[in-house]
């Protein structure tokens, strides 16, 4: 499992964010204090504090530095 710390603070960074998770396989979770919520999920997502930082969990079949790479845009 590997993390990489995110902030997303408006909807068109969230949106962007949902379909950029969705272009790979595994499974992405999304994890702020004790929520954990489909990163793929645009409602689960604003179920969150955008706010605040958030923890981008993953487990995918693709190469971790792509995946990172990926999210670039987002990390903190």
């Amino acid at each position: 499992m590997q993390t990489i710390p995110i902030s997303i603070h408006n909807f068109l960074k969230a949106r962007r964010f949902c379909s950029l998770v969705s272009r790979f396989h595994g499974r992405f979770d999304l994890l702020q204090d004790h929520y954990v919520v489909n990163a793929a999920s645009l409602l689960g997502l604003f179920s969150l504090d955008l706010s605040r930082p958030m923890t981008l969990s993953f487990e995918s079949e693709e190469d971790p530095s792509e995946v990172k790479e990926a999210f670039r845009e987002f990390t903190i």
